[in-house]
């Protein structure tokens, strides 16, 4: 302890006054002054002290009102001696990383690999999930900046209209990316896989083993993931010149998707449509909903049907695409970290995809 400096040696005190219990979650700290004048430092001295610790995310400083323990410390790192190292690198601070769910392999890819590259770079993160909520989502931003966070990357929740405190975000050039979706016609940073090549890959390949009544199985259209994989769809029709269609497209609302009895749904879907002899699913859950469908249909896959769709649904013989969610992430971070480094040029990066087949 001696051989740390002054503000080391306050800033372990006051961790440690935490540890113990002695200070609260959303208790008041003393003042730089009080600090200064109790440690027998200059008041400089007690300012990066806890100018520090609210870099680490431990304390929360409110302009005018004083410094307090942060109400969500026991989501942050409390270590002692190594608390400002990561890795042997410096604490640079926290980022925000919130996501929709964390109960499909993507979404857990992301959270993994975002926190691999934070921590590469010198950050810590702290993770909120907004389950498919924008008074959620909208609760977990305010939660985030509230703390400290330097900047924030969202997985955006499946609704039909953006979310106004992440627009707020963006206008206000607050260091935001948005993976997975974007917003369109506002600059902002986004990045996403390469939904339409994606699709249209997926279809031609299927057109082009024979297949011209494809089934289209998706959620409600309501955000841009959805839109521009259906755009890839039509897109691999319009390219071969075949008419599309509309009647062998099953749309799914939102509260179905999530219903165990989806499969159902797309038992009596396909046996009223025996011309449909191949399927594109948006999602993992999707195919796998298809899948269970088909197979009560007595269909073997790819024997007798043809079943396509985005990321792996773990279904024997079903064909799929799948995302780069390691490049997503690692550019995500870069994207961030452009902007705490203070460059804002808002862009739209899309990640290329690979067929599973």
């Amino acid at each position: 302890m001696k051989t740390n400096p002054l503000y080391k040696q306050i800033q372990e005190d006051i961790k440690e006054r935490i540890r113990e219990g002695k200070l609260r979650p959303g208790d008041r700290i003393s003042s730089e002054k009080e600090l200064a004048e109790q440690y027998h430092v200059s008041q400089i001295t007690s300012k990066n002290a806890l100018v520090g610790l609210a870099d680490e995310g431990i304390l929360v400083r409110h302009q005018g009102k004083g410094t307090f323990v942060n109400k969500d410390v026991l989501n942050t790192h409390l270590t002692s001696s190594q608390g400002s190292q990561l890795d042997g690198r410096q604490n640079k601070g926290i980022i925000g990383l919130i996501v929709p769910t964390l109960n499909t392999k993507v979404e857990q890819k992301i959270v993994n690999y975002i926190e691999q590259y934070a921590v590469q770079n010198g950050y810590q993160i702290i993770l909120r999930i907004s389950r498919e909520s924008q008074l959620t989502e909208s609760e977990a931003i305010e939660s985030l900046i509230g703390i400290g966070a330097k900047g924030i990357i969202i997985f955006p929740t499946e609704e039909e209209t953006y979310n106004e405190d992440i627009l707020r975000l963006s206008l206000n050039k607050f260091p935001l990316v948005l993976i997975d979706r974007y917003l369109k016609e506002i600059r902002t940073y986004s990045v996403s896989s390469d939904n339409i090549s994606g699709t249209f890959e997926a279809v031609t390949y299927m057109l082009d083993q024979g297949h011209e009544h494809i089934a289209l199985i998706s959620p409600e259209i309501t955000n841009t993931v959805t839109e521009d994989r259906v755009s890839g769809f039509e897109k691999a029709f319009y390219n071969q010149k075949l008419p599309i269609h509309k009647n062998s497209w099953c749309i799914i609302n939102m509260a179905e998707v999530h219903d165990r009895n989806c499969s159902n749904l797309l038992y009596d879907f396909f046996a009223a449509r025996p011309e449909i002899t191949a399927a594109f699913a948006m999602n993992a859950e999707l195919s796998n909903f298809a899948f269970q469908a088909l197979k009560g249909l007595g269909k073997s896959i790819p024997g007798d049907f043809m079943l396509f769709g985005f990321d792996d649904p773990e279904c024997a013989g079903v064909c799929y695409v799948e995302q780069d969610e390691k490049s997503m992430c690692e550019q995500s971070v870069s994207h961030l970290l452009e902007q705490l480094e203070g460059v804002y040029n808002p862009q739209r990066t899309t990640i290329p995809i690979r067929l599973k087949k």
